[in-house]
């Protein structure tokens, strides 16, 4: 058995745990990083944020020349999918930023340590695979495992037919019907993808609304605009079973008749991934749905072990996982270390994008918090109109008295890059008097953020 020691030993190499070890050997540590996949990133990387982005794009642009460049005075003959090139490119893309994390970890002096880990004792962490063992010494130790799909009670996952994202992510055909079982962002992602290349989309969630959590305004906004694009909801049905029949599935639903389908993607959230680590060997504490409790700095009870991301719960966004664990390697070496939980933005990649940080409307009617709100809608925009994507809107909350910005929420064209100034703004304390009046470029989509900046004051010029 082999042996090695180092400062600080990151388990798990996701946008999380290579941030983390990056910025450690940035600070002078000598820091390793452990993670049982062939390809460092995380699911992120590998199968989750970037090759989902990647059919979103490809789905798109297929489904525009099909129905939208007419409108542009470009007419083009029949349009034919190559469904297997651009299953290609999504996997091209994933290799090559996975590639770029392995250079990165290079070039900053960090070992990696491919296998699973697992604690022997508190001090001492063993990784497994198919060339040996190699027995782990560190100062400290960071668990970045991350999460993965939820199951559920009834669906009979096969890995095929009935399957996770991970499935859905290298279909090698079009299904002709995809039932989706579960309406927050990932189904509704993948959905979109198929539906755009030819699916019919049924999407089942238990709920009696689609993306939970996000600003319900937008999100009902967002089911009739996926709806006009052809996704077929059914909510407030709770699946009992979903399985295999012949070349085929069911989907059997509370309050309706059986769905039929070509395949099946569960799409009902994440669990985190603390099992098989050892922690129980350590009396590492959990809370009931297996997350990793940790205080403000990220410890948890045991001297010298850190957690960060998916695997102690919160927001499960890769970007959170690593302004996590930048700070808790700044607090390990600094002193100071922090994340503003506050401005963390959220991004829907469907058409049109939806993003939101901060508190909802729901959130602050249900804490009585007094607000004004500031709308302005993207048809009123000029930008928008040149890039024919003038459906959505873009809402602003700021505090009654002091008018700080409480939220921010954008269904629409690029929403996902435009929340990044709301997000900035919400870090800074920033009122909506401060947006209103800080100019912004014409002809661009941010000037609807200006424009709901007014708005909060009854001052919108474009309405």
């Amino acid at each position: 058995m082999e042996s090695a020691s180092h400062d600080l030993v990151v388990i798990g190499g996701g946008p999380g745990g290579y941030v983390a070890a990056l910025r450690a050997a940035q600070l002078g540590l000598n820091a390793a990083c452990v993670d049982e996949n062939a390809l460092l990133g995380g699911v992120c990387l590998r199968v989750g944020c970037i090759p989902s982005k990647a059919l979103l794009e490809s789905s798109e642009k297929y489904y525009e020349a099909k129905h939208d460049f007419a409108a542009h005075g470009i007419h083009l003959p029949e349009v034919q999918l190559d469904l297997a090139a651009m299953l290609s490119r999504k996997d091209n893309i994933v290799q090559t930023l996975c590639r770029g994390i392995e250079g990165l970890l290079k070039r900053g002096k960090i070992a990696v340590y491919r296998g699973r880990g697992r604690f022997e004792r508190p001090d001492r962490l063993v990784v497994e695979n198919d060339a040996g063992t190699t027995s782990l010494a560190a100062k400290h130790w960071l668990i970045a495992t991350g999460s993965r799909p939820a199951a559920i009670p009834g669906v009979e996952l096969d890995g095929d037919r009935i399957g996770t994202s991970t499935e859905a992510l290298s279909y090698a055909e079009v299904p002709g019907r995809l039932v989706v079982i579960g309406a927050g962002y990932i189904g509704l992602e993948l959905g979109s993808v198929w539906n755009r290349l030819g699916a019919k989309v049924a999407v089942v969630e238990t709920l009696d609304r689609i993306l939970p959590g996000l600003d319900a305004q937008l999100a009902a906004e967002a089911k009739k605009l996926l709806q006009k694009q052809g996704l077929e909801f059914h909510l407030s049905r709770r699946v009992r079973r979903a399985y295999r029949d012949g070349d085929g599935c069911v989907v059997e639903c509370d309050g309706m008749e059986p769905l039929s389908c070509d395949r099946v993607l569960l799409a009902v959230g994440r669990k985190a991934n603390t099992e098989n680590l050892g922690l129980e060997t350590m009396g590492v504490r959990l809370d009931e749905a297996g997350r990793i409790l940790v205080d403000s700095t990220y410890a948890t009870n045991v001297p010298g072990v850190y957690a960060i991301g998916d695997c102690i719960g919160g927001m499960m966004l890769a970007h959170k996982a690593s302004e996590e664990g930048v700070a808790c390697v700044e607090k390990l070496v600094t002193g100071y270390g922090h994340v503003n939980y506050e401005a963390i933005p959220a991004v829907v990649y469907t058409h049109p994008e939806i993003a939101s940080v901060g508190k909802t409307e729901e959130q602050l009617q249900q804490s009585e918090h007094p607000y004004h709100k500031g709308v302005f809608p993207f048809r009123a925009n000029g930008r928008a109109r040149t890039l024919a994507e003038i459906e959505g809107l873009v809402k602003i909350l700021a505090d009654e008295k002091t008018d700080r910005v409480l939220g921010v929420h954008i269904l629409g064209p690029r929403a996902g890059d435009l929340i990044a100034e709301a997000a900035v703004a919400m870090d800074y304390g920033a009122t909506s008097e401060d947006i209103a009046r800080s100019c912004h470029a014409h002809p661009t989509l941010a000037e609807s953020l200006k424009e709901a900046a007014l708005a909060v004051a009854g001052r919108a010029i474009h309405v």
